[in-house]
């Protein structure tokens, strides 16, 4: 991958993380969290997973 590359799909990444902590606040705000708890599990999923994977590019990106 060029640094472009890399960059593109960091940068993807943050988008998907920001969006997953914006619909985990709004879970947290409506009490979803604990009605939809298995679904708030899967989204604290993907936001680790994201981040994971993020830090991972741009290590890559680094070296």
């Amino acid at each position: 991958m060029t640094p472009d590359d890399y960059q593109r799909v960091i940068d993807e990444l943050q988008t998907l993380i920001d969006e997953t902590q914006q619909t985990l606040t709004r879970f947290e705000d409506t009490g979803m969290d604990e009605e939809l708890a298995e679904d708030y599990e899967k989204l604290l999923t993907i936001l680790d997973n994201a981040i994971k994977q993020q830090h991972e590019h741009t290590k890559a990106l680094l070296s």
